[in-house]
């Protein structure tokens, strides 16, 4: 960087800092949100070596491409690096993201200038550097993040062919060291962006035409010497030769790397993404020659940018009497001529309009779509190497021009205006990143042949609840692309949001007809993105509403667990896993099915797919822990405690995460750590039935029934119902208390809502014995022996009445003490009946009873718990939101329940499989 002076320095960072710096207030808009926002890869818990298995948008590499829309086989692992230290000092602020693009941008323009030194003076290489920080049409890499890939590559790129120049000493020998260097920062190009590789061919270039001094005659005088013999190979010759072999050998092998890792498949591209690649001859040809004008144009005149140039943005060229033609072969006239003068004559002017060229063509050849079809029709991005060789080629012109006396002062007259207008359109067009309401309407004013920009409008608006003018969008899209799949689903999303449901139903109805049908054995591309299946699912949501349709929505598939069709929910569920086996809410989904048909083992295997895929999915943590606190196995217990752990810093607000951590603590008897759990719960969540019934009944079994009884008085006042905890509190007050009159008072609140209720009503009939009337404790016991005739200590405790009121009178005294009431009643020696002998027992249930599940997450928070929806927190564009459905598992059955209360948990649990129809973005994606 010797000959890069400070002062230069400060001038490029000064500028690109003044053009960029708007940036900074932009936020994540179009592919940010893919590759930032929604790829797991810069999450922390990720596991580093996953950058180097998944593509950019950290989807898995492996991934089929068929059928469904999967891998782009974007291999860019220490990109998506820097997006993860991004992450980790600023997590998703967006502005340290565009801060890093501007300073990187900065390096390239710094690198540039050093290479530009290589070919032009001090003077016209600053000029060019001075064109390439303020070219408007770098915004979409500088200011859209996702650009970092071209910066990172162009960086990486430039310091390899300057490592490259040095490879030859003084004397002409070969200087292997650089060369080495060479070959390491050409991979770290290509694990940038894949177009890194392309710097290999510049360096050959470079050998060839400018250090070694050949023309195109004089390489072809050498061959035809050597052919006839007369000559053997110059020691120059040789020495070039050697370089370049070991320069195409190291790129061969990255080849053969990349290959592997994109599981030698090419990635399949559609009509919708780029309709001249799946177009007949002629027309595919003349599309993609055409392209290439066209992006020479944008280079020379950027007055009109767009962010998506997919779809029909470019009408294809289907004739050779297309008059675009003329703009082909005008372009393909000129490349000639520039190339003819750079390989024929020996002039400096040669040198540096070839290597002009070769950073103009080479670089762009990976997206020309003339050697393989790419995933757009033209991208602004890409631009940004091969627009070097554009400033290269335009300050040589400008010193040829200005060297001319008449036009010097003209020509820095209009060098001066290019940069300023450069400059002023790059700052605004910066503005237009700023959302993404901006952005698509900014791309609007230039194309409105692209159905997607509309539909990203519409989402816009529907983002901002404004449906009606979101519709709008939504319908022009469909009328740009009337077979585009996501359009239909969007206008139907937003008629049943504007509740027009007939008309939604027409929508989805058109969107169902587009949806291609598999055909088994066979592989073909068709654009099917994950979240088009839910077409199938707001389908039947709209239907569901009316009872007598409801075989037609079963027809859909996806009413079955409605219906309690478990079978075939579980086949449904397979069937969308082959399709896509690495969405981790399908493996969650499954789970819950495997649930209700009595498999945990299955289900458990199903809820650890889901984290193998999404090491933080809320609900299968949640869900999975649960299912291994119940099974009962202490083995399962700390990796159950683990996943609770993760899930409350998750969701460090839900009460519930808390809660069964204290359940965990206490079936491993570890009191202290369930009461901090269960008080943790109870203070985010005032009133909290079964955590305050289990603390309650903690303190009971630790021998501090002082400290239960305020809790139970919580519980009771936010639950007056709640029969356990009254019959828990007239347990200690009547057997530690010595409160007759507070514990009768208790369960006799219990026979007030239930008189079949056998423990209220056995334990009352203590409370008389203990307040020594006899003769009413004799009445209660035979009338609770009639409630539970099976009940051997409701018999054995009536025999000790009896055999007590014998004693009684044979010794003449009375059988009920005047008043009753109060504590105390019978003295030491004298035979108790133990209200806890079989209470404490069926108090005890009520903790069991705390494991079941709550059918509808309200109201009867004894069940422990309420298995989750996957539903909840799935974003995603396209897909109807729809309500959150809650899976349960079914209470464990208690001793003692009444056939009222098992009616009573059937028909809860009748009402959580209805609320399994509520199966909202089955698939995720944009």
């Amino acid at each position: 960087m010797a000959v890069v002076s400070w002062k230069e320095m400060f001038l490029l960072t000064g500028l690109v800092m003044g053009c960029y710096w708007n940036s900074l207030a932009c936020g994540f808009v179009f592919d940010d949100v893919s590759a930032i926002l929604d790829n797991k890869d810069l999450r922390p818990y990720t596991p580093l070596h996953n950058l180097f298995l998944n593509d950019f948008w950290g989807t898995p590499m492996a991934e089929a491409t068929y059928i469904l829309e999967r891998s782009h086989k974007s291999y860019r692992p220490l990109t998506v690096l820097t997006f993860r230290l991004n992450y980790l000092f600023s997590e998703l602020s967006a502005a340290s993201y565009h801060l890093l693009n501007i300073v990187l941008h900065g390096v390239v323009c710094m690198l540039f200038l050093r290479v530009c030194r290589l070919f032009l003076d001090k003077t016209f290489s600053l000029l060019a550097a001075l064109l390439f920080a303020v070219h408007p049409i770098h915004t979409e890499a500088v200011t859209g993040v996702v650009g970092r890939a071209e910066l990172l590559s162009s960086i990486f790129l430039l310091a390899a062919f300057l490592a490259y120049t040095k490879s030859t000493s003084t004397d002409h020998s070969i200087v292997w060291p650089p060369i080495a260097v060479t070959v390491v920062l050409v991979a770290a190009a290509t694990l940038c962006k894949e177009q890194g590789i392309t710097v290999v061919g510049i360096c050959c270039v470079y050998e060839v035409f400018v250090a070694q001094g050949f023309t195109l005659p004089m390489m072809l005088d050498t061959v035809r010497q050597v052919l006839q013999g007369k000559d053997g190979f110059p020691y120059a010759v040789l020495q070039t030769l050697l370089k370049l072999i070991v320069l195409v050998i190291s790129t061969l092998l990255l080849v053969i790397v990349r290959v592997q890792v994109i599981q030698s498949q090419l990635p399949v591209f559609t009509r919708f993404d780029n309709p001249a690649a799946v177009s007949p001859t002629p027309s595919r040809q003349l599309t993609f020659n055409y392209l290439l004008p066209v992006n020479a144009w944008l280079l020379l005149n950027p007055s009109e940018l767009c962010c998506d140039w997919t779809m029909g943005t470019i009408p294809l060229v289907e004739s050779l009497l297309d008059l675009r033609n003329l703009a082909t072969v005008a372009f393909y006239m000129s490349l000639c001529l520039l190339a003819h003068y750079s390989v024929f004559s020996r002039h400096s002017s040669a040198k540096t309009v070839i290597m002009a060229l070769s950073l103009i063509v080479l670089p762009f050849i990976p997206a020309s779509n003339l050697f393989f079809p790419v995933g757009f029709v033209i991208a602004e991005r890409v631009l940004y190497v091969p627009s070097m060789g554009f400033c290269v080629l335009v300050a040589h012109g400008f010193k040829i021009v200005s060297h001319k006396e008449q036009l010097r002062k003209i020509s820095w007259l209009m060098i001066g205006v290019l940069l300023t207008t450069h400059a002023v359109k790059t700052f605004n067009r910066n503005w237009d990143w700023e959302s993404e309401y901006t952005l698509f309407t900014s791309a609007l004013k230039v194309n409105k042949n692209n159905a997607k920009l509309w539909n990203n409008v519409g989402h816009a608006l529907e983002n901002q609840n404004n449906y009606a003018m979101a519709l709008r969008y939504f319908l022009q899209a469909t009328r740009v692309q009337p077979d585009d799949i996501g359009a239909h689903m969007n206008v139907g999303r937003t008629y049943k949001n504007l509740n027009r449901s007939r008309e939604a139903e027409e929508a989805y109805l058109v969107a169902k007809s587009l949806m291609p049908q598999v055909i088994p054995g066979k592989k073909y591309a068709t654009r099917v993105a994950p979240n088009h299946l839910n077409v199938y699912i707001n389908l039947a949501n709209l239907i569901r509403a009316n009872d007598s349709r409801l075989e037609e929505a079963d027809q859909l598939g996806e009413l079955l667990l409605k219906m309690n069709k478990l079978t075939e929910a579980r086949d449904a569920y397979l069937r969308a896993l082959e399709l896509d086996s690495s969405n981790a809410d399908l493996w969650y989904n499954l789970a819950i099915v495997n649930i209700e048909m009595k498999d945990p083992s299955e289900a458990l295997k199903n809820f650890n797919r889901a984290l193998e895929l999404n090491p933080r999915h809320k609900l299968a943590l949640f869900n999975s822990a649960l299912l291994m606190q119940e099974s009962g196995e202490p083995k399962f217990w700390p990796e159950a405690n683990r996943r609770f752990l993760i899930y409350v810093e998750e969701e460090p607000d839900d009460a519930n995460g808390y809660f069964n951590l204290g359940m965990l603590a206490m079936d491993a008897n570890e009191n202290a750590a369930a009461e901090h759990w269960m008080r943790k719960a109870i203070g985010l969540q005032a009133g909290f039935r079964s955590a305050l019934f289990n603390l309650a009944l903690l303190y009971s079994q630790s021998k501090r029934e002082v400290d239960a009884l305020p809790v139970l008085d919580e519980l009771l006042r936010h639950h007056p119902e709640h029969v356990k905890g009254l019959i828990l509190k007239g347990d200690i007050l009547m057997n530690h208390k010595k409160d007759t009159r507070g514990a009768k008072a208790c369960f006799e609140r219990i026979l007030r809502m239930d008189p079949t209720n056998v423990q209220g009503k056995h334990n009352l009939c203590v409370v008389y014995f203990e307040e020594r009337d006899l003769p009413r404790a004799e009445q209660c016991l035979e009338e609770t022996l009639a409630l539970a005739p099976n009940e051997e200590y409701v018999r054995r405790h009536l025999s000790i009445v009896r055999s007590k009121m014998a004693a009684m009178s044979a010794a003449g005294e009375p059988l009920s003490r005047e008043g009753g009431g109060g504590g105390g009643g019978v003295s030491a020696k004298e035979e108790k009946l133990q209200a806890a002998e079989e209470t404490t027992e069926e108090v005890a249930a009520g903790e069991e009873e705390g494991r079941g599940a709550n059918a509808d997450g309200k109201g009867a928070e004894d069940e422990k718990n309420v298995r989750k929806s996957s539903a909840e927190g799935l974003g995603g564009g396209g897909a109807d939101q729809t309500e959150p459905l809650d899976s349960t598992q079914a209470g464990k059955r208690t001793k003692g329940k009444s056939t009222k209360e098992i009616k009573d948990i059937e028909e809860k649990r009748a009402a959580a499989l209805k609320r399994l129809e509520e199966i909202e973005r089955i698939l995720s994606g944009d």
